[in-house]
């Protein structure tokens, strides 16, 4: 480099003044924003992308499809049958992990490509399309039996509002529907063989499974069931119609009201006599339980579950967002909210439970069930024996509802979103009619869960639905953002939203921590199916080939696309490869409006 004071070449052109300089630079940069400008509109679709109208909206959204029936009716039995406080240990692990790692992906996901989940592999890896197609089968079969456990709560609380100048239809045994075998809760000399008027008033009020023997025999359409479902999905319905415009407005309503509805039944649990004993067999560590390696599988799987990866709505949701949200921030609020509720609801269940076993005589172990019991059976039993009964009863229906109808409509979000914004002439322009045909299509095969022995179809499509497939889709989803387009890419696309790159912990879990955990929690799965169906019912075994067909056409979506694209796609095998797992499209980050008027 020639010192500050030679002398410049003979046939070099001089300097231009500063100002001159500073006009030339100015000018450059308006054409190259002018060009950028030009590049966006050309790739912008015809429809402007809605954005949440506020942020605590979007965050309504996420806590409420993350917090659903599952925090209140599994978390605490999974807590206390695997080592009560000790179990906190392997939860955390897992969500630090596994959970929160996934979460945070998504949601960053969603935000920088702002479509859903099938339009997004266009500019990831476009062989892995059949991710989006099978997220989109696996939310149709969860409507198809979610909504029916929603419509058995609507069914509770009509009777417990038809109840109010008398007394819970479930109190005694001096109904049209209970056998012989019935015995109060609150009987001193209980019939070991006995059943009780709760249990009754839902096995043979509310589902009438008498009238059915099983999968063979499933009987007839309840109507009242139906109708009940019809509300569901009505509301369900008016809650999407209108994109973030209209959810927007209902979880306001749907994520915040469980919230208070908790507190309130909190605040009455712990003052019931044996509470205290209750709270403590939750809350206990039992430390060898530890050594167990099906604590730590039961723990990936209640967070997993919990956040609900996989599923497309928090790819969905957060396609609303303004670019430069904050997503990091959101995923670790709203992954916090969710796990803290979940250990909420556990002193609320526990502390009726204990009281339960108080008023029985019995032990915690003999009072307590997992799954649609707990909140059908044994919860209404203990309300029945309080004072304000009714009272108790509409309140905690109430959040039964609540809780079911985000997580439901967040999932009908994922596949309206996915399917508008790939059709976006055919479907994006006609949202109420797509999301109106959407509703009553899903009713249409949800209806034969409303049959007297739909119960058992629901218990099937939970497992051999979602339950199993999920997992492989959401490993099939990290392996192609995390492998095949790369995590150093994929954390460039979070620096342009958040201003700096995710720390070595974040990209360590993206890279190896989290596909292993989604891979291994897969395969003890489908080792374990038999077992998540559980309950008395032995089911035949024609339906357990079909539940594993409902698996199969989910799954298979995944190297069907695979092998559509290579086949489609022009040049030598290895051209091909290359050629189906980059991005299609390149997504451009959002220019100030106001400079393209330069």
């Amino acid at each position: 480099m020639p010192p500050p004071d030679t002398p410049p070449a003979p046939n070099a052109p001089p300097d231009p003044p500063p100002a001159a300089t500073a006009a030339a630079t100015a000018n450059s940069t308006v054409t190259q924003t002018q060009k950028t400008c030009s590049v966006v509109v050309s790739l912008t679709p015809e429809r402007q992308r809605e954005t949440w109208a506020k942020k605590a909206e979007f965050l309504l959204a996420v806590v409420g499809f993350a917090v659903d029936l599952g925090n209140v009716w599994r978390f605490p039995y999974i807590c206390y049958q695997n080592g009560g406080g000790a179990f906190l240990i392997p939860y955390c692990v897992m969500l630090l992990f596994g959970g929160l790692p996934l979460f945070f992906m998504e949601l960053a996901l969603g935000q920088y490509h702002r479509c859903g989940c099938l339009t997004l592999w266009k500019r990831i890896c476009p062989a892995l399309k059949g991710v989006g197609y099978a997220i989109c089968m696996i939310d149709i079969y969860m409507g198809m039996y979610y909504n029916t456990i929603i419509g058995w709560a609507v069914y509770y609380l009509i009777a417990s509002l038809a109840s109010i100048n008398s007394e819970l239809p479930w109190t005694s045994c001096n109904n049209p529907w209970n056998t012989p075998l019935c015995t109060p809760v609150t009987n001193p000399q209980q019939n070991p063989n006995g059943t009780t008027p709760a249990k009754e008033f839902f096995e043979r009020n509310v589902l009438e499974q008498q009238r059915s023997n099983g999968l063979d025999d499933m009987g007839p359409i309840k109507p009242s069931l139906a109708l009940c479902v019809v509300g569901v999905f009505v509301l369900v319905y008016f809650s999407l119609w209108k994109g973030v415009r209209s959810t927007g407005k209902v979880v306001w309503v749907t994520a915040l009201a469980p919230y208070v509805v908790l507190l309130i039944l909190l605040a009455r649990g712990v003052t019931l006599p044996g509470a205290t004993e209750g709270i403590r067999y939750y809350l206990t560590p039992e430390w060898h339980k530890l050594l167990n390696s099906k604590v730590w599988i039961d723990a990936a799987s209640q967070i997993f579950f919990s956040l609900g990866p996989g599923f497309g709505t928090l790819l969905a949701l957060s396609s609303y967002n303004k670019f430069n949200n904050n997503c990091y921030r959101d995923a670790l609020i709203t992954s916090s909210i969710n796990c803290l509720t979940s250990f909420l609801a556990g002193f609320v269940i526990f502390s009726v439970l204990g009281y339960m076993a108080h008023v029985q005589n019995k032990s915690i172990e003999e009072v307590g069930l997992e799954g649609p019991g707990l909140v059908f059976i044994v919860y209404p039993e203990a309300i029945a024996t309080m004072t304000g009964s009714v009272f108790w009863a509409i309140i905690f229906f109430l959040m039964l509802i609540t809780l079911g109808l985000d997580s439901t409509f967040g999932g009908l979000e994922a596949v309206t979103t996915a399917l508008c914004d790939e059709y976006p002439r055919v479907l994006g322009r006609h949202r109420e009619l797509f999301v109106a045909f959407l509703c009553l299509f899903i009713y249409i095969c949800a209806l034969p869960t409303t049959t007297y022995g739909g119960v058992y179809l629901v218990d099937l499509l939970n497992v051999y639905g979602p339950g199993l497939a999920i997992l492989f889709v959401v490993f099939a989803e990290a392996a192609g953002v995390c492998w095949v387009y790369g995590v150093d890419r994929f954390s460039e696309d979070v620096r342009s939203m958040l201003g700096h790159t995710p720390g070595w912990f974040w990209r360590a879990c993206w890279s190896y921590i989290s596909p292993v955990f989604l891979l291994v929690l897969f395969v003890f799965s489908v080792l374990a199916h038999e077992e998540m169906l559980g309950g008395e019912y032995t089911y035949p075994s024609w339906s357990i080939t079909v539940g594993w067909v409902m698996t199969g056409t989910t799954v298979s979506c995944i190297p069907l696309y695979i092998l559509y694209k290579l086949l489609i796609t022009p040049g030598s095998l290895k051209n091909r490869i290359r050629t189906i797992t980059q991005p299609e499209e390149t997504t451009i980050p959002p220019v100030d409006p106001s400079l393209c008027n330069l």
